[in-house]
């Protein structure tokens, strides 16, 4: 018992180091024309932070690694813990809470759409415009047009969504710090969200498997980077499509497809996922039993079809996994999903390191993406078939 105890402590411990140095790492990516805070104090850290980020690439790059390599250890080892029924529901929750105070903090290292949802505001709120008829290049005078990017074009979110980017930036105060804390702290609430959805669908669905279910989500390193750090509103969206989810199984229609609809609002993406409801409204004339564990994989099928879909037409962004993962932390455990999970999150996570490096996008680094995904996918998954083969020798 004190063995098990000393190494969930173990856990938590190097769990809190990952994320701290990926919280202070964040820091190195602060865009050169921005200035978080006029305090001399942090001027002077900022510009030491961002002298690493920007003119000592390979050692940036060397610890970008680093912090990667310890973020899938201790996610491979609370998986572990979880799986094996040591890790309880409290020391489970305590670390969930400590990861959203810690990173809901953290500069949005590796986006900037971030910057986008707030002007996309700003228009609405303070300049009183059209965001989809303006663009943030109309207001040449506005000191964020000087570090955002996609600033030739008209807003492409939702009204739904560009209705709930408001109210961080009103609670913001004018202060554009204070706006970016509002928005990271609204996108750390969806997350905080989503995985009480994932525990309360897990608690009807796989009761003995709740634990592992929350922890496989929860601590993925892709879904705290893009949901936590660059905080996309993929997040957003992935919370109400799995609350629609979570109102079918409540049987509570109408919900889920108001649900469903604001996922929507939120990004376009998710309406791949029709098909679901016409599927419940057929089994419900046909007064059949829903398969649930189907159910799910073919939600998780159209979301990962949406994905291909969107890499076809534009190309692929690790963010783009967070339309899948939710529904995949629902499904029964099996090691080939667990491994290609990692696989995937850790390929699709390392496409940054060439930018972080070489500080462009230019060839060869289009090659050099495509080899860092798919090497950790393939060799997760020989892994997961190597274990399958050993276990049943």
């Amino acid at each position: 018992m004190k063995k098990t105890v000393g190494k969930i402590r173990l856990v938590f411990l190097g769990w809190s180091v990952a994320i701290f140095s990926l919280f202070l790492y964040s820091f190195t990516q602060i865009d050169l024309n921005l200035t978080l805070s006029r305090v001399s104090l942090w001027q002077r850290l900022e510009k030491a932070f961002m002298y690493l980020g920007y003119f000592q690439r390979p050692t940036s790059t060397t610890i970008f690694l680093i912090i990667l390599g310890l973020l899938f250890t201790f996610y491979f080892l609370i998986l572990q813990s979880a799986k094996r029924g040591k890790l309880e529901k409290r020391r489970l929750w305590q670390l969930i809470i400590l990861t959203v105070l810690i990173l809901f903090l953290a500069y949005p290292a590796f986006s900037h759409d971030i910057f986008n949802y707030i002007f996309d505001a700003k228009t609405v709120a303070f300049y009183r415009q059209n965001p989809y008829q303006v663009k943030p290049l109309d207001f040449p005078d506005d000191p964020m047009t000087r570090f955002m990017h996609w600033t030739h074009r008209p807003s492409v979110y939702p009204p739904l969504w560009i209705g709930l980017s408001t109210i961080p930036f009103i609670l913001g105060f004018g202060k554009f710090l204070f706006q970016l804390i509002a928005f990271k702290a609204m996108m750390a609430g969806f997350y905080l969200g989503t995985i009480w959805l994932i525990f309360k669908i897990s608690e009807v669905l796989l009761p003995r498997q709740k634990i592992f279910n929350v922890a496989f989500y929860a601590f993925n390193p892709l879904v705290i980077i893009e949901s936590l750090v660059s905080a996309h509103n993929d997040g957003v969206m992935a919370f109400f499509a799995l609350l629609a989810f979570f109102f079918i199984l409540a049987k509570k229609p109408v919900y889920s497809l108001l649900s469903w609809l604001f996922s929507i609002g939120v990004k376009y993406v998710t309406a791949i996922f029709l098909p679901i409801f016409f599927l419940l409204a057929w089994q419900k004339i046909q007064a059949k039993k829903i398969n649930w564990q189907r159910l799910v994989t073919l939600t998780a099928g159209l979301g990962a079809a949406g994905i291909l879909i969107i890499t076809y037409r534009i190309g692929f962004q690790p963010w783009y996994l967070l339309w899948v993962l939710p529904f995949l932390a629902i499904k029964k455990d099996n090691q080939l999903l667990t491994w290609g999970v990692v696989g995937l999150s850790l390929g699709s996570l390392l496409r940054y390191t060439p930018f972080l490096y070489l500080g462009n996008w230019d060839p060869p680094v289009p090659t050099i993406k495509l080899w860092l995904f798919w090497l950790p996918a393939g060799l997760s998954l020989a892994i997961s078939l190597l274990e399958r083969k050993v276990a049943r020798s």
